[in-house]
Formats: structure tokens, C-alpha cells, sequence
């Protein structure tokens, strides 16, 4: 067994997308090859109604996957093929946009105006590029969810994880998709396959992940009686942990426990051209996904 080391922690960002949703960058729109086979994540968390109901009106998406992950509140969402849902608390989609999808997502809050959710983007290979979009919208309820001696929960969305497996299925990047919560005080450790990228995202209280001996947290500078010093703080919320390479990675859970995703999957390790909600190979494929916008011919009809 080896430890995966913590290769970076860095705070997700504020940035804005869509017609103004305030949310929380993890990563995104710079290096693709860093955690292939995904390409951004968004934590699109509010309190305020005003910071998140204009939505993601009509925009495209071609070559990629989106996986939406709904905690508080709801998500409406319609498409160019006419299919429309409502995604609820604790419910899962997985969209892929395969050769071209016109959609819209329109977030509405819980009874007290909050809501939260998570967007994963994920790569396809140049041999799925222009394969059909399709759907796969998954209930809560139908997401196993497997609770340890010790308190540890963990929900399965994709991939299999201590004998459950998740309901999402045929994903091109073979991912393991795990929503986990860690009690107060309790050190767990989890299986990863070794060839997969990995990257865990807190979003509730905070734990220190094992860094291949001694568990620490993220090398900060803190002012502390007047003066800078360097100390060990726990990651905490919006807290991305990006893993180097191994099989298992171990987290100690702070004074109020750790929740985060779990997230890893088999890399493509092919080249990117990548434009806003457009991601190919090649630089002519971009140009050409474009031309079809102007055209009116993105939609491709079904074999």
C-alpha cells in the first residue's frame, strides 16, 4: 500500500458565470492536463436568492461531461432535444454533450433561499467527441450510501466503493465519484486505484490529509500577536487537495468532522483545444464547432 502525498491545497476562487451566479471556482480554465480527465469544478453555493437566480440561461456544450450535484434547493433544466427535469436536494445528473447540446440550468432555492451544488466538467476522449448526448438523472434516494462502525458515511455516485456501486454508469473517464463525511476525531483511510488522478473537495468542517508520513494541513501565514508566522491549518471549507500518486489516502477528521467529494478517474492523456463550454482536440475541430453555431447546424440529428 502507498500513500498518495498531497501534491497542493488551494481555496476555491469567487468568480461569476452564466447571467451573474456567484459560485466558487475549485479549478478550471487553465491547465487541462493537470487533473485529467477533468477540466473545471464549480461549488455554486448562496444564501442569497439575488446571487444565484439569474441563472445559466441557453449556452452550448460540445466533447464534455458535465456532472451536477444538487445539496440544497433545485436546479430546472432544459435542452435543445426537449428533454426538461428538475433536479432536488441530493440528486445527481450527468449530462454528456457528446457532439452538441443546447441547454439551461436555472437554480431556485430551498424554503429558507439557499442553494447548493456542485458542477464537475469531465474530458471525453476524441473517439466519443461527437457520440449522442445523452442523459442520466439520478434521484437521492437511489444513491447507496454506506455508514461505517465509526460514523464514517459514505454515498457512492459513480464507480465502486466498499461493495456498493453507484447508478451512473458508462462514463467514458471510468470515474469514482464519492460523497464522504468523516465523525469528529477519526482517522480514516480510502482506497484509490493507482492509475487514476485524485482530488478531494471540503466542503464542511475540516480534517488534515496525510501527506505521506505525519498528517498536516496547508502551509499558511497567519498574523499571531502582532507578528507573521508560518503555521499548519486544516483544510477546511472550499478547500481543494489535489494527490500525487498511490492507492489510498488517508484524512484525519477536526473537532466538528470533514465532508468532501471524493473524486478521481482514469486520465485521457490526449491534446486539448478548449474554448468556454467547447472542449476538442484539435484547434480545427474548435473552429469548426464555432462555424456550426454561426450555422445553425451544432445540433447534429440522431442515427
Amino acid at each position: 500500500m502507498s500513500l498518495r502525498p498531497t501534491l497542493e491545497n488551494r481555496r476555491a476562487m469567487p468568480t461569476m458565470e452564466g447571467a451573474g451566479v456567484k459560485l466558487h471556482r475549485a479549478f478550471g480554465f487553465q491547465d487541462p492536463s493537470e487533473l485529467d480527465p477533468f477540466l473545471l469544478f464549480d461549488d455554486f453555493r448562496n444564501e442569497r436568492p439575488e446571487d444565484f437566480m439569474a441563472g445559466f440561461p441557453w449556452h452550448p456544450h460540445r466533447g464534455i461531461e458535465t456532472i451536477t450535484y444538487v445539496l440544497n434547493g433545485t436546479v430546472d433544466h432544459g435542452d435543445s432535444l426537449g428533454n426538461t427535469g428538475t433536479l432536488g436536494a441530493g440528486d445527481v445528473q450527468w449530462m454528456t454533450a457528446g457532439s452538441g447540446i443546447l441547454h439551461q440550468e436555472m437554480p431556485k432555492g430551498n424554503a429558507q433561499g439557499q442553494m447548493h451544488g456542485f458542477q464537475l466538467w469531465a474530458n471525453l476522449p476524441s473517439s466519443l467527441k461527437m457520440t449522442a448526448p445523452r442523459y442520466q438523472d439520478v434521484k437521492g434516494r437511489d444513491i447507496p450510501e454506506i455508514i461505517d462502525d465509526d460514523g464514517t458515511r459514505v454515498k457512492v455516485i459513480v464507480g465502486e466503493f466498499w461493495g456498493k456501486r453507484g447508478p451512473v454508469d458508462g462514463i467514458a473517464a471510468d470515474p469514482q465519484y464519492l460523497d464522504i463525511f468523516v465523525p469528529a476525531g477519526v482517522k480514516k483511510t480510502f482506497k484509490i486505484d493507482t492509475y487514476r488522478r485524485a482530488f478531494a473537495y471540503v466542503f464542511d468542517g475540516a480534517g488534515a490529509f496525510a501527506d505521506a508520513s505525519t498528517p498536516q494541513g496547508v502551509l499558511l501565514e497567519k498574523e499571531v500577536a502582532g507578528e507573521e508566522v508560518n503555521i499548519r491549518d486544516m483544510s477546511g471549507n472550499r478547500t481543494l487537495i489535489r494527490f500525487g500518486t498511490g492507492d489510498e489516502v488517508t484524512v484525519q477528521a477536526g473537532p466538528e468532522g470533514i465532508r468532501f467529494l471524493l473524486i478521481s478517474g482514469a486520465p485521457i492523456q490526449e491534446p486539448v483545444a478548449w474554448h468556454g463550454p467547447i472542449v476538442m482536440n484539435t484547434q480545427a475541430e474548435l473552429m469548426q464547432a464555432f462555424a456550426d453555431l454561426r450555422n445553425n447546424t451544432f445540433i447534429k440529428p440522431a442515427h
